[in-house]
């Protein structure tokens, strides 16, 4: 418990600690500078992630890199828990953006900086606000951010791979870029499997070949779910 009172206490007060850097992204933004505001975002970002892994006494170890395309691509990951947000931003170089829940939305400085990475927040129950978010992702792909997406829908919280829903990976087809699985294996054992409470777990990201989108058919497009599920459901039972 000590550990998880830590942990969140360190959470917010990092946050405040950086709130120059804030002042500096947006001022970045406002005068037009997208490159020099785009790297201090991605490195305040991923600092402060590896620093919440590590706190949590959480190995991490990476495998696969190499697929990595450059370029704009589609991460797309199995979703196990709370911490797979930080340690997919900490613990893969290429800097990327999430299509998030709409509940992320409401935390106050986490939702300033994550619009600043690019991230979008989609409320599932809403077809038209879901539409309108995939087409906003896609965008941010044709203007060369990376984005990941967790097609599950929601947390397994254990080792089980859930269902993919349906038109999940459209805006991968929509934006003609290149989808990268991604295998994540025991996130869950951060927190989900111990009440909450943060304890060390050892994590393993697998990430495979990039999977083309451009171009398909029909009948490829459609079967694209099913594809990147296998390689993610073979990843983690290997």
């Amino acid at each position: 418990m000590i550990r998880t009172i830590l942990w969140f206490t360190y959470f917010w007060l990092y946050l405040i600690a950086i709130q120059p850097k804030l002042i500096r992204v947006k001022r970045l933004e406002k005068m037009g500078k997208t490159s020099e505001h785009d790297e201090l975002t991605n490195q305040t970002a991923k600092k402060w992630a590896r620093s919440l892994v590590k706190l949590a006494g959480v190995k991490v170890v990476t495998k696969g890199e190499e697929h990595i395309p450059a370029g704009p691509i589609l991460f797309v990951s199995n979703h196990q828990g709370n911490f797979d947000i930080p340690i997919l931003i900490g613990y893969i170089d290429k800097p990327k953006a999430f299509i998030a829940k709409i509940e992320l939305q409401k935390l106050p400085i986490i939702q300033t900086w994550m619009t600043h990475l690019k991230c979008v927040f989609m409320d599932r129950s809403d077809i038209r606000q879901s539409l309108k978010v995939i087409n906003q992702a896609a965008d941010h792909l044709k203007n060369g951010y990376s984005m990941v997406i967790f097609p599950e829908g929601t947390r397994s919280k254990g080792k089980a791979l859930g269902e993919f829903k349906p038109g999940s990976l459209k805006l991968a087809l929509k934006a003609g870029v290149p989808i990268v699985p991604v295998a994540i294996q025991g996130s869950y054992r951060i927190m989900e499997e111990n009440g909450f409470r943060i304890k060390p777990a050892h994590v393993e990201i697998s990430i495979f070949d990039p999977i083309p989108t451009a171009g398909l058919s029909k009948e490829q497009a459609a079967e694209l779910p099913e594809r990147v599920r296998r390689i993610i459901e073979q990843g983690l039972s290997g």
